[in-house]
């Protein structure tokens, strides 16, 4: 309603539009989940991650492709830490358990050991999966894809697999997969940095690319009507892991060469995607043993 002033005409009370209040973001469709082990570390500069945990901590910093920036650790944990690890870590601070709490979450194992670093670089599959088989004892070369591990349990369960047998190289997609940071690191108990990693935008391209580099192309499916122990001994063997529950994607799966599955009691319908891996990369490795 219009006011009237003593002696002038009406005017009108000015009308103060309100701020609008920002709209939450959607979450990409296929983004990874942001962690505190990827958030900037406190010094600024974006692209850093907090690795933790003794094992992962010791393998990035033995890792030459690893560019680490600064280690946080308490003084219990700097005296387990080996003097070689020490030597290659550009800034060490002393900090208290509760700060690394505060800054990594209280409920983080992490030992006392934080450590901030960049993300690997990348690395071509030519350069991964190219080399002669034979490398690191074994007889022949397996390669692992995993199509959408989005579990970092998972991921790092298969990346210690992966160096336990000698897995030549893994590939993941690059957005649909768990970060590659503290997590995963910490449940790869290390492998994250003695594994090569290759991150490609198609899997179905990649696939064609290991079939160029002479792989032959499996997929664990437990609906699949050949064993594993019934394929034959492939010299270069790109296994493809699918996620848990969808496993492997149709158009994932029609760039296979060859659909397998792992001999298990039909009271249970699947194993976890980490348990199937590591059995799959030791019936590889052991041929005989699973046939006996």
């Amino acid at each position: 309603m219009a006011s009237q002033p003593a002696g002038g005409r009406p005017t009108r009370k000015k009308h103060r539009p309100s701020t609008p209040k920002p709209k939450p973001q959607r979450k990409a469709k296929g983004a990874r989940q942001q962690t505190p082990s990827s958030q900037p570390s406190a010094g600024g500069g974006g692209g850093r991650l907090w690795l933790y945990g003794r094992h992962a901590v010791e393998a990035a910093l033995n890792n030459p492709r690893r560019t680490c920036h600064q280690l946080l650790v308490t003084d219990e944990a700097l005296e387990r830490l080996g003097k070689a690890a020490r030597s290659r870590t550009p800034e060490i601070r002393r900090a208290e358990r509760a700060e690394l709490d505060a800054k990594l979450g209280e409920h983080v194992v992490h030992q006392g050991l934080a450590l901030a670093v960049a993300p690997l670089p990348s690395l071509s599959l030519e350069k991964a999966a190219g080399a002669p088989a034979g490398v690191d004892g074994a007889d022949g070369a397996t390669v692992l894809v995993l199509d959408r591990v989005n579990d970092p349990h998972n991921l790092g369960a298969i990346l210690r697999s992966a160096v336990a047998f000698g897995a030549r190289a893994v590939v993941v997609p690059h957005r649909q997969s768990a970060e590659l940071g503290g997590a995963v690191a910490k449940a790869a108990s290390g492998a994250l940095d003695m594994v090569p990693i290759v991150e490609v935008t198609n899997l179905s391209r990649a696939l064609d690319q290991l079939k160029d580099l002479g792989y032959w192309r499996a997929g664990l499916d437990g609906r699949a009507p050949q064993t594993l122990d019934e394929a034959p001994k492939f010299e270069k063997l790109a296994l493809v892991l699918g996620a848990e529950g969808s496993g492997i994607r149709r158009l994932v799966a029609e760039h296979c060469d060859l659909l397998l599955r792992l001999p298990i009691s039909e009271r249970m319908e699947s194993l976890n995607v980490s348990v199937a891996c590591g059995i799959a990369l030791y019936a590889l490795n052991n041929p005989a043993q699973m046939r006996s």
